[in-house]
Formats: C-alpha cells, structure tokens, sequence
C-alpha cells in the first residue's frame, strides 16, 4: 500500500505591507496631500466657524449672522436668482445652439465663434463686460448698440435746453414753446431762443434771415437771438445763426396742431395753404429731446441680470459642445422615422431628441449649478465697488468677509461651511447620476 503523498508546504507568510507595498506607494502621496490640502483645512474651517473675530468662542452666532446681517440675505438671494436662472438658460442655449447648427453649412466657424469665450479666464472675461456695460453710450457698448436701434423710432432733439429770447415767446422746453401773438396768412412769426451754447448749436447753422410774408401762408424763423457784441432782443442780426433742424408746429384758436414743419438752415419756416386767423406758431418740445443716456447696467438694480448675461457668454460654447456630442450619438435612423411617421420638426425635436439627450442635459445641468454656487471672479470684476454688496453671493461674501477689510475669519467660514452644505446635495446627485449610469 503507498503512503499518502506529503502535503504542500505552508506558504511563506508576508505581512500585509509587503503585500500592499506597490499600492501604498502609489496612494501615499496623493493621500498625504488630499490631507493638507482638503481634509485638514475642512475640519479647521469648520472648528473656526464657531469662534469670533478676536478669537473668542462664540458657538453658532456666526450661523446666525448668516441669516440676520442684511448683506449676507442679500448674498443668498442673489444666489438663489444665480441657481433658478443661470444653469437653465446656459442648458437651454446651449441645446439650440447644438441643434441649430446641425443644419448650417457654416457650423464649424459658428461653433468656434461661441465657443471662443472659454479660451479667457473669468476675470478678463468681467473686465471686458464691465466696459461694455458703461452707461455712456460713446464708451459702452451694449447702450451704444441700444442707442442705435432706439435712434431709428425716436431721434434725439437738435437742442439741449434753452429759454426765449423776448417775453413774445411763453413756454418750457419740456412742454414747447408757442408765440402769444396770433396769427393769419400772410403774417410772420419770430421765434427768437437764447441760452443755447455755441457747441450745441447744429453744424448746418447758417446766418439766420429775416422772414419775408408771403400771400396764403405763414412763415417765420426760429434763431439763436444772441450777439457777442450785444444786440436787440427779438430782432434778427447780423452774426445770429438760424437753428435747422428745429420742428415748428402751427396751433388753430382751440390749440389743435393743425401743421408741423422744420426749420432750414438759415432757420427759416413756412407754413402754406393756411386759412383763417387766430393761429399761433410755436417751437415743438420734441426739438429738445434729450439724447439717449444709455441704461444703468452697473447700477444695483440690474447689475445680477448683467453680471448673468455675461456668464452666459461664456458657458454657452461649453454646453453647446457637449451637448452636440451626445447629439451626434443619437441614430438618425430613429429621427428619420419619426418624420417619415408624420411628427414634425417640433414633434420630434421634443418627444424624441430631448428625451434621448435628457442624461447630457443633465450633465450640463448639473456641471453648470455646482458653478454657480461657486461663482466669483465674474461679479468682483464687473460689480464697481458701490454695487458690489448687491451683486455679492454667498461665495464673494466668504471672501470680503475674510480678506476683503473686514478680517472676521470666524464669519467667513461659517459661510464656507454654509456653502459647503449647499454643494453637497448636489455632489451627491452627481455621484448617483454616476452610479446609475455605470
């Protein structure tokens, strides 16, 4: 009978950092700086959170200031504005553009074209927008492009301001100027203004010149009554430049408008085919309408909506991107039919390419509001200093409060703690959406 074989021997034991040694080489560092950098300074935030400005325990009074200190509520509904508006529209421009350019010939250099603002940091990104949304229309862009399309259904007035030159002429440039004088054809009317600087008199002027009656109508001139050597009010001269441009209404004896012309060059005016007496001639208040000032974009009633816009900007050439991405992963043979079945483009871009885009959409959705709760750069470089408090969100608040001059630490991070918090619902719905998907 053969004897059983010999066991195998016992493995030699190894401990278990022998065995792990080429993992706890490659872990050790990244672990070490996930330490100093992520998780120490979290756990300090958190404990400095309950201690004052002088460093004193305070408990939770900081919490409390959060939701008591007027520029702090400010900071969390413009971040609540932030969160309800931005990421929907960039998701949803974003979508059209990805859309839209399927169908163009010319789809890569409008692509390029949108997608150019990611290519520049934030900050120059505010330091652009902050110029163009300048009040001045000669230095703003956006109000000189408003002021542009406005000058095409309302012109500016051809005169500032100005008074009349003798007690002949009663009014206000706000409500016009009339002759008390009546009229009847053939009669003139002299419609001398005064108070007019001489770099806002129209550069067409020419010598203004006395208005010679004519049979059946009612002429006139309107001019600046005004001689550098001095001069008879209300009498025209040599030197006094007539003011083109002017309008010139005609008023029955009930102060019905019954005709309206312009003053030439010279100033001169006619009025033809006039019947009738107990008509008077006035200057019309639209002749001093005030030019277009431009829109108070920096101001704090509009300065979030700005600072959105110009977020917008930039992010809507990200979105578009990875949208068109997932875009070009959708079967065309499904599209196809769907309209073969009858579903119009709208049909099938809402019951079929939304649907099929909805886990990219999320994506952007999700990317673009775990950006806003951290936005920053942006509204420090496009906010001037006297909106700032208006624009400010939680983060830019985190920030003034710590460094910005008032160097209470225990406050600002509080609000990082608070906006810690904020962000991590939204990190864990990242992390689902990652799991689901894998």
């Amino acid at each position: 009978m053969e004897p059983p074989p010999a066991a195998a021997p016992p493995a030699p034991s190894s401990s278990f950092l022998r065995r792990h040694a080429v993992a706890i080489g490659f872990l050790l560092p990244a672990t070490i700086m996930l330490g100093v950098w992520i998780v120490y300074p979290t756990i300090y935030t958190i404990w400095r959170s309950f201690f004052g400005r002088n460093g004193g325990f305070v408990g939770i009074d900081n919490y409390k200031a959060i939701f008591t200190t007027h520029i702090l509520v400010k900071a969390i509904e413009n971040t609540a504005i932030w969160i309800l508006v931005a990421p929907a529209l960039v998701t949803a421009i974003g979508l059209v553009f990805a859309v839209l350019t399927e169908r163009i010939r010319w789809a890569v250099a409008f692509k390029t074209v949108v997608f150019m603002p990611m290519a520049i940091s934030l900050f120059a990104t505010g330091v652009i927008w902050h110029v163009m949304y300048i009040k001045d229309p000669s230095q703003g862009a956006v109000n000189a492009g408003i002021g542009a399309v406005r000058s095409w259904f309302e012109a500016p007035g051809v005169l500032q301001s100005a008074n009349p030159s003798t007690p002949t002429l009663t009014g206000s440039p706000q409500s016009g100027f009339v002759l008390r004088k009546p009229l009847a054809a053939g009669g003139t009317a002299e419609l001398g203004l005064t108070a007019i600087p001489p770099d806002e008199v129209p550069a067409a002027a020419k010598q203004a010149v006395t208005p010679r009656s004519k049979e059946g109508a009612i002429t006139g001139v309107v001019w600046r009554d005004f001689s550098p050597g001095g001069g008879t009010p209300g009498k025209v001269e040599n030197g006094e430049l007539g003011l083109p441009g002017v309008t010139v209404d005609l008023f029955d004896s009930s102060g019905k408008q019954v005709q309206t012309t312009t003053a030439a060059d010279d100033g001169t005016f006619t009025f033809a085919d006039v019947k009738g007496s107990g008509l008077r001639a006035g200057v019309d208040s639209s002749t001093f309408a005030a030019p277009y000032g431009g829109v108070s974009w920096l101001g704090p009633k509009l300065i979030t909506p700005a600072i959105i816009i110009s977020y917008i900007w930039v992010w809507a050439g990200f979105a578009m991107v990875v949208i068109g991405a997932g875009l070009a992963a959708i079967s065309r043979e499904v599209l196809e039919a769907a309209r073969t079945d009858g579903a119009t483009e709208w049909q099938v871009f809402r019951r079929i390419t939304v649907p099929m885009l909805a886990p990219v959409l999320s994506v952007v959705f999700i990317t673009m509001l775990i950006n806003v709760l951290k936005v920053f750069d942006v509204i420090i470089s496009i906010a001037p200093g006297s909106t700032q408090s208006d624009a400010a969100v939680i983060a830019v608040q985190m920030w003034r409060q710590s460094f910005g001059g008032s160097n209470n630490f225990g406050l600002g991070s509080a609000i990082a703690v608070f906006l810690f918090v904020l962000v991590v619902p939204v990190l864990l719905l990242n992390v689902r959406r990652f799991r689901r998907e894998v």
